[in-house]
């Protein structure tokens, strides 16, 4: 059997992608080493609720025509973020807002927060911040940063807040206003019946092979198809031959309990230093559920090495040069479109995949008339 594109990685880049070339008449097989399709978005339907497996996803975008699309496969739901921090048993809303100043400082209005914040930042002597500590006592001021931000954040990173990138902490949401919803997009919410109904949507006509190493048969998928697409780790697919890129990569404690609700919310953050994991979710309020049980499941984030799921890119100097040296040769493979979070080292949003799908997609069959 001969395929127009053997696809690497049944995620959202890959499932995109098929469909967009399934619709214009392309022969397409999509492979995943994985037991089940979806990649990290995929869900595990326990106690009717749908669990997700590998962390949070909450959809959120301000493009229309994206929004459109996925809900072209399935109806979302009107769920919005809005996350609670637990710091030593004080609880504080996210983002920063009108609410976390005044549970911190009983200040009531944005002056008197605006000038909390300021006096914070005179006391510290930041004129220009050099890492995200600096950065993120000039955006929030001191308390905040030592209770909300520094343990959370070292912990996600497994690194002092001194050692990394002021830039990671720039797009943080501080607000003067009691808006308790995280994202500043138009468009937020969860599909209806899970993950698993977007990517089946996707999916629908399009045969997919699941518990497939493609490095095991990497010739003979070569051979099949006129073009491979490929959504790993990129380094990993030129045989690391001039490094190992970094990544984050997270530990899941999943949790049936005997409750209805057991926090209130579906994701409360554990800002704390010597608390070990830095959130726990809790499911079935991602869909409003009124199952008699809940699922729960505590995030631990740890190093990525090798056998375990990379998840996050550490663009910090190192890493950012060593994937141009990656980029650059595979630029040179005409057989291989590389796309997605891992083979693009990129901290991609969902919203921010599918557009790199949709754009790879056009740009092919543009070229291809």
């Amino acid at each position: 059997m001969k395929y127009d594109f053997v696809i690497v990685g049944a995620g959202l880049f890959g499932s995109v992608f098929a469909h967009e070339m399934t619709k214009n008449g392309k022969r397409c097989l999509v492979i995943d080493k994985r037991n089940h399709l979806g990649g990290n978005v995929f869900c595990e339907n326990i106690e009717g609720i749908n669990v997700h497996k590998y962390g949070a996803h909450i959809f959120h975008t301000n493009d229309k025509k994206i929004w459109d699309y996925v809900n072209s496969f399935v109806e979302f739901n009107r769920y919005t973020n809005s996350p609670v921090a637990n710091y030593k048993d004080e609880i504080y809303n996210l983002p920063f807002n009108m609410n976390t100043f005044y549970q911190l400082w009983k200040v009531r209005t944005p002056e008197e927060a605006k000038a909390k914040i300021k006096e914070q930042l005179e006391k510290s002597g930041i004129l220009k911040p050099k890492n995200l500590e600096e950065q993120a006592i000039s955006l929030v001021g001191k308390d905040i940063y030592e209770k909300l931000i520094k343990g959370y954040t070292e912990k996600q990173w497994g690194r002092k807040a001194t050692e990394l990138p002021a830039f990671i902490i720039k797009r943080l949401p501080v607000r003067f206003t009691y808006d308790n919803n995280y994202f500043n997009d138009k468009y937020q919410g969860i599909p209806i019946g899970g993950y698993n109904k977007l990517v089946e949507g996707l999916l629908e006509g399009v045969e997919t092979k699941t518990n497939i190493d493609f490095f095991k048969e990497q010739k003979y998928f070569e051979e099949i198809s006129d073009k491979i697409v490929y959504t790993g780790k990129i380094d990993e697919y030129f045989k690391y031959q001039f490094g190992k890129l970094q990544y984050r990569s997270l530990e899941f404690e999943h949790q049936i309990l005997d409750m209805s609700n057991y926090q209130g919310n579906a994701v409360v953050n554990y800002t704390a230093a010597e608390v070990p994991f830095t959130r726990i979710l809790e499911h079935k309020h991602f869909e409003f559920g009124k199952q008699d049980k809940t699922v729960v499941t505590k995030e631990y984030p740890k190093e990525w090495k090798e056998g375990s799921e990379p998840y996050y890119p550490v663009n910090d100097d190192y890493n950012s040069a060593l994937y141009l040296k990656y980029k650059k040769l595979a630029e040179t493979k005409d057989k291989i479109i590389f796309g997605g979070r891992l083979a693009e080292y990129k901290y991609y949003d969902m919203h921010q995949v599918i557009a790199s799908a949709l754009s790879k997609a056009k740009k092919y069959i543009n070229e291809n008339i």
